[in-house]
């Protein structure tokens, strides 16, 4: 017993095809942004933005492609954005920490990290970090708000 599928629409085959050439042209603009922009912290968000938006109508093309030909709404295809959605700024994020880490390593000037007291100089390569309890606090500064 085979069922034959579904006829799709012409009206319904241009929506899918719009949303097809919108994803194609959203990555596109991401490699474009990729390749375009100088420095790291600005090709990290607009890439991911785009590449992010593009994932969402392909995905949505493949849902109501499949969705006609099936005769019920399959919805399955939608966990690949979300996790998309979910993951990419999780890994921006880690990725624009790891840059900030490696910058003040070298000793370039990039903004302080949050909660940190912007008196101390940066590290420049010249022992730890931070003190622990008991490491030298008799050099605390006294105007420097108790944590």
């Amino acid at each position: 017993m085979s069922s034959q599928p579904a006829e799709v629409a012409l009206w319904i085959q241009c929506i899918i095809a719009a949303l097809l050439v919108a994803s194609g042209a959203l990555v596109l603009s991401g490699a474009v942004g990729i390749a375009s922009l100088k420095q790291f912290f600005q090709r990290m968000h607009p890439p991911a933005l785009a590449s992010t938006f593009g994932t969402w109508c392909a995905c949505a093309a493949a849902i109501l492609w499949f969705s006609v030909r099936a005769s019920e709404p399959l919805v399955h295809t939608w966990v690949i954005p979300i996790l998309l959605c979910i993951s990419v700024p999780i890994t921006t994020l880690l990725l624009a920490r790891a840059a900030l880490f490696r910058l003040r390593e070298v000793g370039a000037e990039v903004p302080d990290p949050l909660g940190s007291n912007p008196r101390v100089p940066p590290n420049r390569g010249r022992g730890p970090r931070r003190q622990g309890p008991g490491q030298g606090g008799a050099e605390r500064n006294a105007d420097a708000p108790e944590v």
